[in-house]
C-alpha cells in the first residue's frame, strides 16, 4: 500500500484512506468515521458496546475510535462545525424539489 493512499493510524484499528470518508479517519475497513462513533456516543448516548453490536465492530476498535477522537478532539470537532455550516449553506441557497411540489 502506498503512504499517500491509506495510513494506519491506530495499528489494526483506525486508518484514514484520502479515497473514503474524504480522508476523515474512520475504523480499518468500514466506512465508519471516528466522529460517527463519537457522535453515537457523546450526543445520542449509546454504549461502547451498543455501538459495536449494532454495527458489528470490535469492541476494541469503538474504544480505539473513541481513544482516537480524545486525542484529536479540537481538529474533529471544528472539521465537523465546518461541514455543518456548509450544509446550512447550501440548503438556504438550494431549495429541494421536494419542497417545490408541496
Amino acid at each position: 500500500m502506498e503512504d499517500s493512499l491509506i495510513q494506519l493510524v491506530s495499528r489494526e484499528h483506525i486508518e484514514i484512506s484520502s479515497d473514503v470518508r474524504s480522508g476523515k479517519p474512520r475504523i480499518t475497513d468500514t466506512r465508519i468515521a471516528v466522529e460517527d462513533i463519537a457522535m453515537m456516543h457523546l450526543k445520542l448516548g449509546y454504549s461502547l458496546v451498543e455501538i459495536a453490536g449494532k454495527y458489528d465492530l470490535s469492541l476494541a476498535s469503538v474504544y480505539a475510535a473513541m481513544a482516537y477522537y480524545f486525542d484529536r478532539r479540537d481538529g474533529i470537532d471544528r472539521r465537523t462545525a465546518e461541514e455543518d455550516e456548509l450544509v446550512e449553506v447550501l440548503k438556504q441557497n438550494h431549495s429541494s424539489r421536494v419542497e417545490k411540489t408541496w
